[in-house]
């Protein structure tokens, strides 16, 4: 694998950091969060303008026509600045139809006048599993923690037997909004006999998953490089006994611990993004990427949260919504058990070959 960036990504990196660092601020989130969809639009609708909305779209609807790659280095960005944003929702939603060759659903996505996400959590049971079914062109069943699903014009849902696409104005369809703990609000999207458009089977399904849960990874990934940040800076300028508190040797050893998982969030994560981008199998990497970012992620932190003291839950500190989207990304689309278990399974089924 080839973790380095090409000059185009590099410059990609710089322009998202650049104007999430300029535009999302404590003041920011507090207007976003006030707002209908809980949602900072007036940036998204910067993030268009500047071609990195539709990154990995089709250049027929107004995208870039580049990769996962592009994506991903768009969501570790989103990440590390916990940008109130639908990236997540709009890049993975995006890619798939993409992907599967549903580009006349895409008008409108590129420029950011319009909204598609990815359903793929049901209340009960697990995402690779779904029992949300389609008959004669008709799916039935709900949805819950639909990211950006107030704001949605179009859900791509996974079913028993594929990918369907189906839009928020269909007849039985229904939209209640769900508070999160990052904040930002998702949807309970209940579906009632809707008419639905096939676009992928579960081989489609499979690689919606995998490119959905590595775009968490990412995402926590950015979360945890700027958690860590914070700290080292924090803890630099905290003076107790008339000494900065990162000389001393059990926070430089937490701290250290720290970079240790959020390195390994981070690779594992962009290893998850490379296999993807290959067009390699990534089952295994994908699940790995996800215990780290549920596991090593959380320890990150929780330890951020410690050597912060109280600063640490001042809401108007960066390091809150840290914590707060930490966790969220720790139970979607699977937490640590549930996929350390699945990588078990995984390795498990697969054939050895003959020493």
């Amino acid at each position: 694998m080839d973790f380095t960036f090409s000059t185009e990504q590099d410059e990609l990196r710089q322009l998202t950091n650049r104007i999430l660092t300029e535009r999302v601020t404590s003041e920011s989130h507090k207007t976003a969060a006030a707002s209908e969809h809980g949602l900072d639009m007036g940036l998204w609708r910067i993030l268009a303008d500047a071609g990195i909305v539709g990154i990995a779209l089709p250049e027929s609807v107004g995208g870039g026509g580049l990769g996962a790659i592009e994506l991903s280095v768009v969501l570790e960005e989103v990440g590390r600045a916990t940008a109130p944003v639908p990236a997540y929702a709009v890049l993975i939603a995006g890619a798939a139809l993409a992907t599967f060759g549903a580009d006349d659903l895409l008008g409108g996505v590129a420029s950011g006048e319009r909204i598609v996400t990815v359903a793929l959590h049901e209340a009960v049971g697990s995402v690779y599993t779904p029992t949300t079914s389609v008959r004669d062109g008709r799916i039935t069943g709900e949805k819950v923690c639909v990211p950006a699903g107030t704001a949605a014009a179009l859900f791509v849902v996974s079913a028993a037997d594929g990918v369907y696409a189906v839009d928020a104005a269909a007849v039985g369809v229904t939209v209640e909004r769900q508070n999160t703990t990052s904040g930002i609000p998702d949807a309970r999207v209940t579906f009632a006999n809707s008419p639905a458009t096939r676009v992928a089977d579960t081989d489609g399904l499979a690689r919606l998953l995998n490119g959905a849960t590595t775009a968490q990874c990412l995402i926590m990934s950015g979360v945890c490089q700027r958690a860590l940040e914070l700290t080292a800076a924090y803890t630099k300028q905290r003076i107790q006994f008339d000494r900065q508190i990162a000389s001393f040797q059990a926070v430089s050893q937490r701290a250290a611990d720290s970079y240790i998982n959020t390195e390994a969030v981070k690779l594992t994560a962009w290893q998850a993004a490379w296999r993807i981008s290959e067009g390699k199998p990534a089952d295994q990497q994908v699940a790995s990427a996800k215990f780290w970012a549920s596991d090593g992620g959380l320890q990150v932190l929780y330890a951020a949260q410690h050597l912060h003291g109280g600063v640490g839950v001042d809401r108007d500190y960066p390091l809150h919504r840290c914590f707060l989207w930490g966790r969220q990304i720790d139970l979607t689309l699977g937490s640590a058990m549930p996929s350390l278990v699945r990588l078990g399974k995984l390795i498990a089924d697969t054939p050895v070959a003959p020493g």
